[in-house]
């Protein structure tokens, strides 16, 4: 979750962006509101590139990096965060090498599951794009070497959560599936500690404690996401109130219209085209 920016002076009204292909970064902007109340908050959705663990990495490489640029563009933000470990493992280095703005990015929480399990099994549960990355390798040599890891790609779960967030049907084996994928691995009896390497599944955690065969403590990193960004502004202007956010979407706004309630319970307006 580091940023690199250079020094500038920043507007009391400069937002930050929060980024992602759909609701996952909801997580996000909740540890964010937590933690910073008067934060001007603009929330960007790339529908039209949804969902990002089922896109090659150099489409996101030629797409993430101009979407920001844009943003930074046309909103002046006092910093932007990838709220996606999808995105932030595949472009975070050429996001921060094409952007003068301070950029924090989303990493599977693994040091922090590392320390927490008791038995040394944690599962790891994200997109197919992000288990597979060797950013991930590192992450797990690097902290949880001691450790089993065991690692799964579920986009039924990201499915799963933003159909409920849309008060849709969703398909309710998910969760249940999930889990199971990881503790039928070898080993995974014995797994006590899971990773949600996937910001949407933070939104849907009562439903993976609800399904779990045996108790699991689920780790993920939106309060460190938080923590950074209050870091990074510290010292900083801020208004006396925030301002019900904007959220901005590249895909269709009919498809959005059955997610102003959940929106608005993160103190977001209704989607606006970007």
């Amino acid at each position: 979750m580091n940023a690199r920016g250079t020094d500038r002076t920043v507007a009391a009204g400069a937002p930050i962006v929060v980024f992602d292909s759909g609701v996952g970064g909801l997580s996000v902007v909740k540890a964010i509101r937590a933690t910073l109340p008067q934060a001007p908050l603009v929330y960007v959705m790339d529908r039209a590139a949804y969902p990002y663990g089922e896109q090659s990495e150099s489409v996101l490489l030629a797409r993430v990096p101009a979407l920001l640029g844009r943003l930074a563009e046309r909103h002046a933000p006092r910093l932007i965060v990838i709220a996606c470990n999808t995105a932030s493992t595949i472009t975070l280095a050429a996001v921060r090498e094409a952007l003068h703005v301070p950029i924090v990015g989303t990493v599977p929480a693994i040091k922090p599951a590392a320390g927490s399990t008791r038995r040394g099994v944690i599962g790891i549960l994200g997109t197919a794009a992000t288990v597979r990355q060797r950013y991930v390798d590192d992450l797990t040599a690097r902290f949880a070497g001691s450790c089993t890891v065991l690692r799964h790609g579920a986009p039924a779960l990201v499915d799963y959560a933003e159909a409920r967030l849309r008060g849709q049907p969703a398909d309710e084996t998910a969760p249940r599936d999930a889990l199971a994928s990881l503790i039928q691995q070898p080993g995974g009896d014995a797994m006590d500690t899971v990773v949600l390497a996937c910001t949407h599944f933070p939104l849907v955690a009562e439903a993976l404690q609800r399904d779990a065969p045996h108790p699991l403590t689920f780790v993920d990193g939106a309060a460190g996401i938080a923590a950074r960004c209050a870091a990074l502004t510290a010292g900083q202007p801020w208004p006396d109130r925030a301002a019900t956010g904007l959220t901005l979407t590249t895909g269709g706004l009919a498809e959005c219209r059955d997610l102003t309630g959940a929106l608005a319970s993160f103190d977001l307006a209704p989607a606006k085209r970007f």
